[in-house]
């Protein structure tokens, strides 16, 4: 009986092999194997944006005659983009990891990479935030206020990374290190920006509070300039993919959203409207506002708010997104260019130029879009191009993240 068992399973293992190697015996062609499954990925406070073609540019009168938003058609990729602009409390996540790394370096708790060659931060060891090894973050001596231990926020710096993607498509001979690029980005939001932007104005309060004060938890994050925003995606992307693991297969990297990107999302499907709600005016017909700007001739808190107001305040466009326009002006990736409808293709367009420090203010402006709580109507419209230096930090640009889609529909994994 068990020559018969053994037999029988000697038999089946021949069958199954067999069958591994089917293909390759009949001499087809049936793809490398094993491949990993992919069924798509839904992040979390994302909403999908799907593929499309849209007439970009001015929808209403170009009253400043600038002629740098003419009409043009163009095609856009499907991608996934944060429902909201990112809060001060999801980037103080951010914020913590940087500080509790630095903590974790200085305190020595690491613990043996798997290969065994390298030592890794061993993220469960409690931090003593008393501990005098410490002190080096907080401000000491004459630095310090009131005698109140703080830390000193210019040391949160994060070292981070990119490809230069153009330069390797344009150089077949180039020495792979040299198209990356490893940055260190202090990546504390500028909070002085409250009383910098604003001359012979009291907004002192708005400096000590609201990056820091659980009441502003869920509005907007501003004072971040252009590459505090890319080193947030940089690190969105890491974490994403040490909790994934390195079987499931990698996701495309979270980003700042491309200038046409954005104008796709904003205007949720509806061609050609000057406002991601679809109407021509910023009023319903109730006469309420329907965005949080500069109404008339500075009646701030007419529509609800004063400064900025929650993330998720007034409602979203029919793609699901909030505050297309209004609330806190948004960085994209874009660097801008009055031409720009010229030179750039009409399949997923986007300038890029990423400027060094030592180089021409010039070359430094990126596209900003969306206007702000501090801005007239204009500049809520969703053809209406802005501009800002990526060294700056003001207190009425935030961003949001977009990640590309893989595949041609979201309907694929469904």
């Amino acid at each position: 009986m068990m020559r018969n068992s053994h037999f029988f399973l000697f038999a089946l293992l021949v069958v199954l092999l067999a069958s591994c190697g089917k293909g390759q015996q009949e001499g087809q062609v049936v793809g490398a194997s094993p491949r990993p499954k992919w069924n798509g990925i839904n992040p979390y406070g994302m909403v999908y944006v799907p593929s499309g073609t849209l007439t970009v540019g001015q929808s209403d009168q170009d009253f400043f005659h600038n002629l740098v938003q003419p009409q043009k058609s163009i095609s856009i990729s499907g991608f996934f983009m944060d429902d909201t602009e990112i809060t001060n409390n999801e980037y103080r996540q951010f914020v913590f990891y940087v500080r509790d790394e630095l903590a974790h370096r200085a305190l020595g708790h690491f613990v043996e990479s798997e290969d065994g060659e390298t030592e890794d931060i061993d993220w469960e060891m409690e931090i003593d935030w008393e501990d005098e090894t410490l002190d080096e973050l907080y401000f000491q001596g004459a630095d310090a206020f009131k005698g109140v231990r703080e830390l000193d926020t210019r040391k949160f710096v994060y070292e981070w990374e990119w490809k230069d993607w153009q330069m390797a498509a344009h150089n077949r001979d180039i020495r792979r290190s040299s198209i990356i690029h490893r940055e260190k980005t202090n990546i504390y939001p500028d909070t002085l920006c409250w009383v910098r932007d604003f001359a012979y104005s009291y907004n002192e309060p708005m400096t000590r509070n609201y990056f820091s004060h659980p009441a502003f938890d869920d509005y907007p994050v501003v004072g971040v300039n252009w590459k505090q925003c890319r080193a947030f995606t940089y690190w969105r992307t890491q974490i994403w993919n040490t909790f994934k693991g390195e079987d499931e297969p990698n996701t495309e990297e979270f980003r700042l959203p491309t200038e046409h990107e954005w104008e796709w999302a904003a205007r949720g499907g509806q061609e050609l409207a000057p406002y991601p709600w679809g109407a021509y005016y910023p009023r319903n017909a109730k006469g309420c506002l329907l965005a949080n700007f500069k109404p008339g001739r500075g009646n701030y808190p007419e529509d609800g708010g004063y400064y900025t107001v929650r993330a998720d305040a007034y409602f979203p466009n029919q793609y699901g997104l909030y505050n297309m326009s209004g609330n806190v002006a948004e960085w994209t990736q874009s660097a801008y260019s009055d031409n720009a409808h010229i030179i750039m293709h009409d399949q997923n367009p986007d300038v890029t130029y990423d400027a060094r420090d030592e180089e021409a203010e010039a070359y430094k402006r990126k596209v900003v879009r969306g206007g702000s709580w501090k801005d007239v109507a204009y500049y809520l419209h969703t053809g209406t191009r802005n501009w800002e230096f990526q060294d700056t930090n003001k207190s009425y640009i935030g961003f949001r993240s977009v990640l590309s889609f893989l595949g041609r529909s979201e309907n694929d994994f469904r």
